[in-house]
């Protein structure tokens, strides 16, 4: 068989030098890393990337709050739809490239000692690194990247199918060289980047394991840790693999310092937050405002024994709302979408539940540079005027849509009279019993689900105002089974989710805002939304040749899809709140574009000094 590899392979490569020399007009680029814009931060000599501690003592364990689609986990296949996977297990995978964290679009070789590619980056050639492995000690070869993504390609969940779509054949040169081809037309920018940061696969394991399958066993990966304990639906631990083939890599020095990472899982929040205070998990971000401003006064906070801190988010904010089955006939008209949007009440909210810590989100990109503002002007209007026949004219005679702010009384009466004159326009007016119908006699009615009772409080007072203006409205909280099975398949009137885009965006908006995944079970394409016209405007901006025309076309994405009325959104806040036991040691400064809790590391001394004032065990 190896003897058959080498031969094919070797014919392979001869194919591949025909090619070559056909096109040596093409000016080949070889780098130890690749950016969408601009150059590289790190040269190819760095040691370490600057927001690390490159001396950072190993050792102990990190335990978080397991959190993700569900409350819950059933699977450690992350890569197919069927399971909800365990929090942390791309902790087992390495990739090609890894990310830079202080820079916005940059990565680097990990599994790739080097890359080359011509000037447009239709293909890309990876030159694995002589000694990586996998935790069962087998090489990782250029086979095993060629069968991670045609595998993922074929069988992947909609999320990956998607994100390869323009990846036209994966060739092993040799048993260390990999040549990836993108398709013809394909827009090329962010390609090699973002195929360079898919998990690699053992092609080997996968020949006695069923990949389609929802699977409790522990899988075969070449990353730093292997999956040490498995308590399904409750806990799981990470610990680090003592075989590690990569640790002293420039992008791994002072990285994944802990020997273990556990996470703990709860059946709500309040539950969560007092194991905290107990001290049974270690490291917890907050995402509820009413706890922050009103929780943090146990003891263990008082003593000094818990740190509270605010961590600013170079990111954009997040999109984070009440988005709208747009599948569903009664959403299909923007102007249903408008009324229901009004009748959530976010001054209120801030004012009565959120101890006025947040701000109403406007843009899909809150925060950045990429916002829309005010009326088209200058380059972007220019190129708005493009799609100009396509596209609704309020798109260039009104400014991007802001939410219509409200009283702080509980129902804005206003806010009511103005959504019903827009139901009523829509053709949905209200009988002798108060509730609105259409034309052939069909209730409006809209049924928000959550999986948790969090945001139950929120919910309740929109559910409200919703049947002030005859809109039969409800809340339904269902079991986290339930929810990941109902986001999966679209079985939903509105859902609550947030997304963070990131700062260069690219070919995640295809499965997140593109016709193609409208209809992809497990797609990111909450709201349905199929469009020709937004599609091309995803297109150009994954296609954008610099920074500045790429933060032109999303702001006139954003523009676009906030015209669309797709989502109520929410709010913001701009940065991370933390609370974490104090035994741990920290770089002096994060990265700017992450949390930094991966470059953190155990310090003995304060978890013995906690120890003996008998704050943990």
């Amino acid at each position: 068989m190896a003897t058959l590899f080498r031969l094919a392979s070797a014919f392979l490569f001869a194919l591949w030098l025909q090619g070559a020399a056909a096109s040596q007009h093409e000016r080949i680029i070889a780098s130890h890393g690749i950016s969408a814009f601009g150059e590289l931060k790190y040269p190819e000599d760095f040691s370490h990337f600057d927001y690390v501690n490159p001396d950072a003592p190993k050792g102990g364990t990190i335990s978080f709050r397991g959190t993700g689609a569900s409350q819950t986990f059933d699977s450690l296949n992350k890569f197919i739809l069927v399971g909800e996977p365990a929090q942390g297990i791309e902790r087992i995978y390495d990739t090609l490239l890894v990310r830079a964290y202080d820079e916005p679009d940059a990565v680097y070789g990990l599994l790739a000692e080097g890359i080359e590619y011509p000037e447009d980056r239709s293909w890309v050639i990876f030159t694995l690194r002589d000694g990586a492995r996998f935790s069962d000690g087998a090489p990782v070869t250029a086979a095993d990247v060629v069968f991670t993504f045609e595998t993922l390609k074929a069988l992947g969940s909609p999320r990956f199918q998607i994100r390869l779509k323009d990846v036209a054949r994966a060739v092993a040169l040799s048993e260390r060289r990999v040549r990836i081809e993108f398709a013809e037309g394909a827009q090329t920018r962010d390609l090699i980047a973002d195929v360079g940061q898919i998990e690699i696969l053992p092609a080997q394991y996968y020949q006695t394991t069923d990949f389609e399958r929802s699977t409790l066993e522990a899988p075969v990966g070449s990353g730093p840790y292997i999956v040490k304990d498995v308590d399904a639906g409750r806990s799981i631990t990470y610990c680090r693999n003592p075989r590690y083939w990569a640790q002293a890599l420039p992008v791994n020095v002072g990285k994944d310092n802990f020997d273990c990472f556990r996470y703990e899982y709860f059946s709500d929040t309040t539950a969560a937050f007092e194991a905290l205070k107990a001290g049974l998990y270690l490291f917890h971000e907050e995402f509820f405002s009413t706890i922050w401003a009103t929780g943090y006064d146990f003891p263990a906070l008082e003593k000094g024994w818990v740190v509270r801190e605010v961590v600013p988010d170079n990111r954009p904010s997040g999109a984070q709302g009440f988005w709208f089955n747009m599948r569903r006939p009664k959403f299909q008209d923007p102007r249903v979408r408008e009324a229901i949007g009004m009748l959530f009440n976010f001054e209120w909210s801030n004012e009565t539940l959120f101890a006025g810590f947040y701000q109403r989100t406007d843009s899909f990109w809150e925060g950045s540079d990429m916002q829309a503002e005010g009326l088209p002007q200058g380059k972007e209007l220019a190129f708005l005027k493009r799609f100009e026949a396509r596209l609704p004219a309020s798109v260039f005679t009104q400014p991007a849509y802001v939410p219509p702010v409200s009283s702080t009384r509980a129902t804005d009466r206003a806010a009511v009279r103005a959504a019903a004159a827009l139901l009523d326009e829509a053709g949905w007016t209200t009988g002798s019993d108060g509730q609105r119908r259409n034309d052939s006699g069909t209730l409006l009615s809209v049924k928000l689900v959550d999986d948790g009772p969090a945001f139950k409080r929120i919910i309740l007072p929109f559910v409200e105002n919703l049947k002030a203006a005859g809109i039969d409205a409800s809340f339904e909280l269902i079991d986290p089974a339930q929810m990941q099975e109902r986001q999966e398949n679209f079985d939903y009137d509105m859902i609550i989710a947030r997304f963070v885009l990131p700062l260069s965006p690219s070919i995640e908006l295809r499965t997140l805002f593109g016709s193609e995944s409208a209809d992809a079970p497990g797609a990111y394409n909450l709201t349905g939304l199929a469009d020709p016209t937004v599609d091309a405007l995803i297109e150009e901006v994954i296609g954008a040749e610099d920074r500045e025309t790429l933060e032109l076309r999303v702001r006139a994405l954003d523009r676009v899809l906030r015209d669309k009325r797709l989502w109520v959104p929410n709010w913001y806040k701009g940065e991370h709140w933390l609370a974490y036991w104090d035994v741990f040691g920290k770089p002096a400064e994060k990265p700017a574009y992450d949390r930094g809790i991966d470059y953190w590391w155990w310090d003995d001394t304060k978890r013995e000094a906690l120890r003996a004032a008998g704050a943990l065990r």
